[in-house]
């Protein structure tokens, strides 16, 4: 393959080689937060599988070459039901879980996008695109509200590969009797008291959360684009909807060329989500786990397949990480294209982490080539943001254990061995590990890690 990319584009279903509509400047768009609460680690695999791609298209193409958009979505009955249960206004509501939000993806060790644009911000350019598909008899008004019409898009279920007659109201798709179609969605609707509203040729109302994302992504990107981003729930109805509008509204033949979706977080198989319950928040993760090793956790499986959520997991790729960071270089030289090849094939991270192992397995022997070589692929996929001091710092202030008693402890150990008291050694060996010290024993020394 060479440097060429290849992704695999949701639209048609297969892999395709990537090649930008303009080399000068390589768009993308990725569906943010509905900022009504903390995001889970389930929405953060798409930050983190998004930045990445961010970072390989950068590599690619240049760094002042790619505009990447990701948006806020600040306006939604989720966040109107969610501040009213929550006794405050909305405004604070939106301000509190955007900030948290931008400390999430800091602490994911994530760049930040080109442009981060908020809903609220973009109503003028909502209604100007809901004008065009009335104006074009795409949408109708009923009750002060206005659906999109389904049925006059002929290419409607092309990306979730469904034919409309097997489509059917229900899950996010708004039932109401004011459709002419039970998939017809909203465009705009008026807003109840004190709900927020802005004012329209329809009345004082609101948009549907499908237009949003269309208005924004004109904006910043263009009626047409490269890439579209997203999990893969978004699929059906969200960018089915967002094709459907963005065509219509502008004559055009395709909306976004790829569209690339993540698959689920799960947790013992169950697709993790608030509604089940079922999930760990970011900031839970904070206090136990140094970012990268999230980072490195939602990396470990393809991007386009399920992931198992699981103490296991995580803690696997803490002590992975943990041993990584012993061949830590401070000074290292421009990434390498062949170091970096399976990202070019569909964001193959569990093939290069492979590499990364025998680059590690290399080093351990001495070759001081694959230590440059395994600083400069961690550095590049946001890994080795830190340097040791910092990284083993953040794990002892977050461990119960003080240093001064380890230490202690393998002092006595040492002790025990060396008077063949093997039993007593053993029993502080395990006393450690309880609490989560993992031991090492080289030809003339102890050391000790977190696990």
């Amino acid at each position: 393959m060479g440097n060429d990319l290849f992704f695999y584009n949701t639209l048609g279903r297969i892999k395709e080689k990537f090649i930008p509509l303009d080399k000068k400047q390589v768009k993308m768009y990725v569906c943010g937060p509905t900022v009504y609460d903390d995001p889970h680690i389930g929405n953060a695999r798409p930050l983190v599988v998004f930045d990445l791609l961010f970072r390989l298209l950068k590599k690619n193409f240049g760094s002042n070459k790619v505009t990447y958009v990701r948006n806020i979505t600040d306006v939604d009955d989720k966040i109107i039901d969610r501040a009213s249960q929550l006794k405050i206004s909305i405004d604070d509501l939106t301000q509190k879980v955007t900030n948290n939000f931008f400390d999430d993806c800091k602490y994911l060790k994530c760049l930040d996008p080109s442009f981060q644009p908020k809903a609220t911000e973009h109503i003028q350019e909502m209604v100007s695109i809901i004008e065009k598909l009335i104006n074009k008899d795409f949408a109708y008004k009923k009750d002060e509200h206005i659906y999109f019409a389904v049925e006059k898009f002929s290419n409607y279920g092309k990306l979730s590969n469904k034919k409309t007659k097997e489509l059917s109201a229900g899950a996010r798709v708004e039932v109401s009797d004011l459709k002419k179609n039970p998939l017809d969605f909203v465009l705009w609707k008026p807003s109840k008291n004190n709900e927020p509203s802005w004012d329209s040729p329809w009345g004082k109302g609101r948009p549907g959360w499908h237009i949003e994302c269309c208005a924004m992504s004109e904006k910043y990107l263009g009626k047409s684009f490269d890439i579209h981003g997203g999990g893969i729930d978004l699929i059906f109805p969200h960018h089915e909807n967002e094709i459907a509008q963005s065509q219509c509204a502008n004559s055009t033949k395709f909306f976004s060329k790829f569209w690339m979706h993540n698959g689920f977080v799960t947790i013992r198989e169950k697709k993790m989500a608030k509604s089940e319950g079922n999930f760990v928040t970011i900031r839970e993760l904070k206090k136990k786990y140094n970012g990268q090793v999230v980072r490195l956790a939602l990396l470990s499986s393809h991007y386009r397949q399920p992931l198992n959520w699981s103490d296991e997991l995580i803690n696997n790729c803490k002590k992975t990480l943990d041993s990584w960071y012993e061949l830590y270089l401070e000074n290292t030289n421009a990434i390498e294209d062949e170091d970096i090849s399976s990202l070019n094939d569909d964001l193959n991270t569990p093939e290069l982490i492979s590499k990364i192992h025998d680059l590690a397995k290399k080093t351990n022997k001495g070759d001081l080539n694959s230590k440059k070589k395994i600083n400069n692929v961690l550095k590049f996929i946001g890994l080795f943001s830190e340097n040791p001091e910092e990284y083993f710092k953040f794990r002892e202030s977050n461990s119960t254990v003080s240093k001064s008693y380890i230490d202690e402890m393998i002092q006595k150990r040492n002790v025990a061995r060396k008077n063949n008291d093997f039993k007593r050694a053993d029993e502080i060996r395990k006393e450690l590990e309880s609490k989560g010290i993992e031991l090492k024993d080289h030809k003339d020394k102890t050391s000790w890690n977190y696990k």
